[in-house]
């Protein structure tokens, strides 16, 4: 169970999976369905969107083809083309026979990047034991959730990180936007002392010049996150020449596709970003983790899989601050089909 600053406690992760079978190659799409929280739509209007979807998609097209009609992309929200994209994706990468990172344009190696992990709201006996236990396993990138209880507890926590790692460890907060635009200000000064490598999402969403002025007066750099939900909010953050950095996740914007366009931008721009993704099973993570290294962002946030039990889909490890993934064809992952419930079968 986890519970985050913004959704409260979850139980287990609510996943909607795609598999696409040409002859003997089968490809598999993911994308979480319980995250309402996030971008507003209901599991049950996900699904349903998702069905009626792929009951009009003609399936005897090429998989390229249909990842480049802008028709079927324009009337799904960004949900429904995550799933539809990785699978595509992960077709596409099978059908030649390398990693989807290669078919993506990663120049080296294998499969595998740093990652975060991230101390979500608890009581501090558990939050500093889950500390102790990351930092124990190599993961010495901590990101602390805050802005869920009395500001007073959060700088407790961080004190106690960096009183007990010192600079062994690289620490980020995260307010998930719960922070008042009245008092923001006021608490960024006061988290200058423990060296954080930025705080995401201070304020909500909606208020892009606000947070460009708090960025301006914040003694560390501000991440943006649910701020973050097209490629539009991805120019008005290269426009901010730096002063704004940013945080990408496929279910945001919409799969792999307008993700690689995103980071590509921003490489050009020169501003720092993260290649992140919600607590997701192993094929979402997997997507992420492929994209990430053919994109080499600054920060990656791909600990979505690591601990879940029942996932059907296994071939990623945890260890020593990574996440490493095979070599095998496209996204390199077994999935087993018999822990899922099927729904409905789509011919050509």
């Amino acid at each position: 169970m986890l519970h985050t600053a913004s959704s409260g406690p979850v139980t287990g992760l609510d996943t909607l999976y795609l598999c696409l079978r040409d002859g003997d190659v089968v490809a598999t799409g993911e994308v979480r369905i319980n995250i309402a929280y996030l971008n507003g739509l209901q599991a049950e209007a996900v699904l349903a969107e998702a069905l009626s979807l792929f009951d009009r998609i003609d399936w005897s097209r090429e998989a390229a083809d249909l990842l480049a009609d802008e028709a079927i992309w324009s009337e799904a929200s960004a949900p429904v083309r995550m799933l539809l994209d990785i699978a595509l994706h992960d077709l596409l990468a099978r059908r030649q026979g390398v990693p989807l990172a290669q078919w993506l344009g990663a120049a080296t190696m294998p499969i595998s990047h740093p990652t975060n992990q991230t101390l979500f709201i608890s009581t501090p006996e558990q939050f500093l034991a889950q500390a102790e236990s990351y930092v124990s396993r190599g993961f010495c990138d901590l990101k602390v959730r805050v802005g869920a209880g009395a500001f007073e507890d959060d700088l407790w926590r961080l004190s106690q990180l960096r009183s007990r790692f010192g600079e062994t460890i690289k620490l980020a907060v995260d307010a998930n936007g719960a922070w008042s635009r009245g008092d923001a200000e006021a608490k960024l000064a006061q988290l200058a002392e423990f060296d954080l490598a930025y705080v995401e999402q201070p304020i909500a969403a909606g208020d892009f010049d606000l947070m460009l002025e708090l960025a301006r007066k914040s003694p560390m750099p501000l991440m943006l996150d649910e701020s973050v939900s097209g490629l539009r909010d991805v120019e008005a953050i290269v426009g901010a020449s730096g002063r704004l950095w940013a945080h990408l996740k496929l279910v945001k914007l919409g799969g792999i596709a307008p993700t690689l366009k995103a980071a590509a931008a921003l490489r050009k721009g020169n501003i720092p970003f993260m290649l992140g993704q919600m607590n997701e099973g192993a094929v979402a993570t997997a997507a992420a983790l492929h994209l990430a290294c053919a994109t080499g962002p600054t920060f990656a946030e791909l600990y979505g899989a690591d601990g879940l039990a029942d996932d059907p889909a296994s071939g990623l490890t945890y260890d020593q601050g990574q996440v490493t993934g095979t070599q095998a064809p496209g996204l390199g992952l077994t999935v087993d089909l018999s822990k899922t419930s099927l729904l409905k079968e789509f011919a050509r």
